[in-house]
């Protein structure tokens, strides 16, 4: 017994040494580098908005080689049996069986014949030849396959500036717990050097009670800048097609070149979603057209050959019949006219959705450059600021330890400095943001 207990003590340290070894590993899983290239990589490659954009495109596309009928024939293949004491039909089966005898001219199995079978094996082919209206219908079925290549890529252009956007909000928020953090810092050395002189008897107690609470307070905004690490790593992988509970630690990256305000800088006309429009628009007028040409006439082409028998499975005699139809609906109540008005409505429709579209995008353009200003300017006062505060924080510290001023003027002169530095933070990402907007709203495609 006595030498199985030190061998039981050590399968115990070797499994929370495994243990502990699991843990580590678990904890290196759940945070991962990240750099925003490699962000906006993997959302387009995975992101669930961008693969549905994809289906309803290839959606487009099957619906587009559905309009092949206007050139391919139609084959139906068929196998029928029937049975019939009817004289018409009976005398009619045995015709098609050609196994007519003099014998089924008498009156009496004319007029009252007996159950008479039929076996029919039959194949009909149907062939378009000229259906002008088919081939406009073809026609805005293509440009509905572009309708939606363009959505596509608009939708790729959207989720790559939303995931810049997460990825900036990651960003602000590690910068807000790294300011709180250094404020933490300055907020505990005070509440010490408050509570050693308070014990010493040189400060009154209120001082004590409002340098814990300050303590407090930024310890509080503190948890609240890590969940805000929390959710906006949850909603980057969101946007990356990855699992929830991974913590993002970024790259330093320089910031990027934020371009130069231009009060007269245009959208494009080539913008995915502008040309998206322009396709749908293009894609009415061919139905519009379609439809003026259903008043032509048609041509199509038709055959069929057929066995019949009496016999189950048998083959005793064949027929076929083949043909050219021309056929011309003149008038069907004026259900193609009124078709046809509702189709010019819809087209006026999106071509007025396409001009107010341009004009809202042109205004949100000018107001994103505006911002981008207003910005820039609050950026270079908070440095300045946050310069300023700084030294006069380190005055006061200097003052407060040579007991000539209280702690509350050093605790307002800590939040105060906390604040320009979170403001200036928040500025760098509002101007951030906006690049990223404007590059969205300044975005051109190919045609």
């Amino acid at each position: 017994m006595k030498k199985i207990q030190p061998l039981i003590k050590w399968i115990g340290f070797f499994l929370i040494g495994i243990a502990g070894f699991l843990s580590i590993a678990q904890a290196q899983d759940l945070h991962q580098k990240l750099s925003l290239n490699e962000a906006i990589s993997a959302a387009l490659a995975n992101n669930k908005t961008i693969r549905l954009a994809g289906l309803d495109e290839r959606i487009a596309q099957a619906n587009f080689n559905q309009t092949q009928a206007v050139f391919l024939p139609q084959v139906d293949l068929s196998y029928t049996a029937m049975s019939t004491n009817s004289p018409l039909n009976a005398f009619g089966f045995k015709l098609q069986q050609r196994s007519i005898t003099q014998n089924d001219f008498n009156p009496a199995l004319l007029n009252h014949p007996g159950a008479t079978p039929d076996y029919m094996a039959q194949l009909e082919v149907k062939q378009p030849l000229l259906n002008i209206d088919m081939l406009y219908m073809r026609k805005g079925a293509e440009k509905q396959t572009e309708v939606y290549r363009f959505k596509t890529q608009r939708t790729k252009e959207y989720i790559t500036f939303e995931t810049t956007k997460a990825f900036l909000q990651l960003q602000l928020a590690y910068q807000a717990e790294k300011v709180l953090a250094e404020a933490g810092q300055t907020a505990r050395a005070v509440f010490k050097y408050t509570d050693d002189h308070f014990k010493q008897v040189l400060i009154q107690k209120s001082d004590v009670l409002n340098a814990r609470v300050h303590v407090t307070t930024v310890e509080r905004n503190l948890a609240k800048a890590r969940s805000g690490i929390l959710n906006a790593s949850d909603y980057l992988s969101l946007l990356m097609g990855r699992p929830a509970g991974i913590i993002y630690n970024l790259n330093d990256e320089p910031q990027p070149a934020l371009p130069i305000a231009d009060s007269t800088q245009k959208v494009f006309a080539a913008r995915s979603d502008f040309m998206a429009m322009q396709k749908a628009i293009e894609a009415s007028g061919l139905m519009i057209k379609s439809g003026q040409m259903s008043y032509l006439p048609k041509l199509n082409a038709f055959g069929n050959f057929q066995y019949n028998d009496s016999r189950l499975a048998g083959f005793g005699a064949n027929a076929y019949l083949v043909g050219i139809q021309l056929s011309w609906n003149i008038f069907n109540g004026n259900k193609t006219k009124h078709v046809i008005a509702t189709q010019k409505l819809e087209r006026d429709k999106l071509t007025m959705q396409l001009a107010q579209q341009t004009d809202q995008s042109q205004l949100e353009l000018d107001k994103a450059y505006r911002d981008l200003s207003d910005a820039r300017f609050e950026m270079a006062q908070d440095r300045a600021a946050i310069e300023q505060a700084g030294e006069a924080l380190r005055i006061l510290q200097n003052r407060y330890q040579q007991g000539l001023i209280n702690t509350t003027d050093v605790l307002t002169a800590d939040t105060q400095l906390s604040q320009l530095k979170f403001s200036l933070a928040q500025a760098q990402f509002t101007a951030n943001v906006t690049s990223a907007y404007i590059k969205l709203l300044t975005a051109t495609t190919t045609k």
